[in-house]
């Protein structure tokens, strides 16, 4: 593309900015029509955010039980793992003085 295309382009696109075509023009109106639609769309504004606001409440309240329940699992699970990690003393129990009081030998027969 050379500088000549570039300059047609740049310059249709520029004159079609500046002449008032269907879809560049501003809408004309009176003052009455201008108050009507402030007075129609500040009451669906205000309930837009309302909405807004509570959505996000609840959002917020989703998040923050989501939050304890995976605090707590992770409470229990180091809880779990520091019981398995130290060993209780009754677990730690030798017997030193043990005595074999019988031995038996028990023979299976094998069917060949």
């Amino acid at each position: 593309m050379n500088d000549d295309e570039r300059k047609i382009i740049i310059s249709k696109f520029s004159e079609y900015r500046q002449t008032k075509s269907p879809f560049n023009q501003d809408m004309p109106g009176s003052r009455a029509n201008r108050w009507i639609a402030f007075l129609v769309l500040i009451p669906i504004a205000v309930v837009m955010v309302a909405l807004g606001a509570f959505f996000f409440a609840v959002f917020l309240a989703l998040f923050a039980v989501a939050a304890a329940v995976f605090g707590a699992r992770l409470w229990w699970l180091r809880r779990k793992l520091r019981k398995t990690a130290q060993p209780e003393e009754a677990k730690d129990v030798a017997i030193e003085d043990a005595e074999i009081i019988e031995e038996t030998k028990i023979r299976h027969k094998k069917n060949i």
